[in-house]
């Protein structure tokens, strides 16, 4: 009988956890038919995820790359299916535009982007390399349920690490059927299991245990301040995707193409009816601009309103704690992602479901300028000059250093405007989602870490670097 070498005997030990795992015959771990991945309780997740790591390490690199191969060929074959899921469950957005969302997982970086740093020279041979976290906690959104999932399984897996999701309550089902068809079908392509893993019932308490669970390495957030202020304090390293108020500032500028710039802004800021983070919120035009971007915007589809109406929606969509017009306004989460139309029946307009924008004049200080309301209605604000419209765009953004998009033919402008604003994300001339990669150059992510700064995420995001030297006598030059 010939001998095994060490490497087939890792395989063969590895491919038994698996199936004991399967079984649910290994120690602290339970699965469910049907539930591949899916567990009730944070430390039955996480002892999952921990075995499913140290399974992805086992197999390697070719593991890593069928995995990224497999998760971004499901999200086209399935996009249809999961995005009418994820519309049922969620209630927000456009039906039409969750597919999308999920073909765009086709163009997250995968394992490509991790190429290793060599030195060679007098004194021998460094090589640094991209090494992975470990266990990965993600905290998801309501807004993008498996787009974010899958997306981050890309980028995470491709680095080499595992994950537990905390999805948003209201997206926890099509969450957990996504990760158990994951989980399926990745077992059956390398043996791996609970490779992935998610909360079937997520709540806060399920969060903090995650975060501060002592095998969880690295946490992932995408979501609003409470939830990256929390995840911060945990002391764990933490890649947070805060929120975003992303102002578009239109020129003063002749040469403009105006029925363009209208185009380009509905075609951001009203994708999934602006639940993109990175999407148009509110629209300061530069001078002679405003009434031509106005005039634009209602020949490529907007709806005008006019004060009554943009009252009454106002009433309804914002909560305000001494009455209207005054105190701090709270937005309405019932009205988040809804169509157009649903959103003018509340003042009484019944306008055609096909129209994808609704927008009114406004002054700076309008809540729908100020707060990141995440509807297909945008406030107009009219700027006398440059310096102004650039002001009130900083001051709307409100420091979050998110997105920001701007239209002239100016390049010192765009330039002024790219260094004043200090964003994550700067488009010229196109809509919000040519930053990502759809209608410009570049990649698409769905964790866009603004609050600590690594920006739009990537494999690299999710490694810790690591030397390893070897001195003298290595170098054959």
């Amino acid at each position: 009988m010939s001998q095994l070498s060490e490497s087939a005997i890792r395989d063969v030990v590895s491919q038994v956890l698996a199936q004991m795992q399967s079984l649910g015959t290994m120690p602290n771990i339970q699965t469910r038919p049907g539930k591949h991945g899916v567990f009730d309780d944070p430390e039955q997740a996480v002892a999952a995820a921990r075995s499913g790591f140290e399974q992805l390490q086992k197999k390697g690199w070719a593991a890593r790359i069928k995995i990224v191969e497999l998760v971004k060929q499901m999200c086209v074959d399935n996009a249809e299916r999961w995005g009418q899921i994820e519309f049922n469950e969620t209630k927000i957005g456009r039906l039409a535009h969750k597919p999308a969302k999920l073909q765009g997982v086709k163009n997250v970086l995968g394992p490509e982007y991790l190429t290793p740093q060599g030195m060679s020279g007098d004194f021998g041979i460094t090589m640094d390399e991209a090494a992975p976290w470990g266990v990965i906690v993600a905290i998801t959104p309501l807004t993008h349920s498996v787009p974010t999932i899958a997306g981050n399984i890309v980028n995470m897996v491709a680095a080499g690490n595992s994950i537990v999701f905390n999805p948003h309550p209201g997206g926890a089902a099509v969450a957990a059927l996504a990760i158990d068809e994951f989980n399926e079908a990745i077992k059956a392509e390398t043996g791996i299991s609970n490779l992935l893993c998610t909360i079937e019932k997520p709540s806060l308490d399920s969060f903090n245990a995650l975060c501060t669970h002592e095998d969880v390495n690295m946490l992932c957030i995408t979501g609003g301040p409470g939830v990256v202020d929390a995840a911060m304090k945990t002391g764990k390293r933490a890649i947070c995707a805060g929120p975003g108020n992303p102002p578009v500032l239109v020129d003063d500028c002749s040469a403009l193409d105006f029925d363009r710039v209208a185009r380009d802004i509905i075609t951001g800021g009203g994708f999934d009816n602006n639940l993109l983070c990175i999407g148009e919120k509110q629209i300061i035009a530069v001078g002679d601009s405003y009434q031509k971007t106005l005039a634009a915007m209602q020949r490529q589809g907007a709806v005008l309103l006019n004060a009554q109406q943009l009252e009454a929606i106002k009433k309804e969509v914002f909560d305000f704690k001494n009455g209207v017009g005054c105190g701090t306004p709270v937005l309405n989460r019932k009205w988040v992602g809804a169509n157009p139309d649903a959103l003018a029946k509340i003042a009484g307009l019944n306008i055609d479901a096909s129209v994808e924008m609704l927008i009114a004049e406004t002054d700076a200080n309008d809540p729908f300028v100020q707060e990141e309301q995440m509807m297909p209605l945008l406030p107009i604000v009219r700027a006398n000059d440059f310096s102004q419209g650039l002001s009130i765009a900083k001051q709307s953004e409100h420091g979050d250093k998110h997105s920001a998009m701007i239209h002239t033919m100016n390049v010192a402008r765009m330039t002024e405007m790219g260094r004043a604003m200090d964003t994550t994300i700067f488009v010229k001339n196109g809509p919000c989602v040519a930053g990502l990669g759809m209608g410009g150059e570049g990649f698409i992510s769905f964790s866009i870490a603004t609050t600590t700064g690594e920006g739009i995420t990537t494999p690299r995001t999710f490694t810790r670097y690591r030397r390893c030297t070897l001195v003298n006598n290595l170098n054959i030059v």
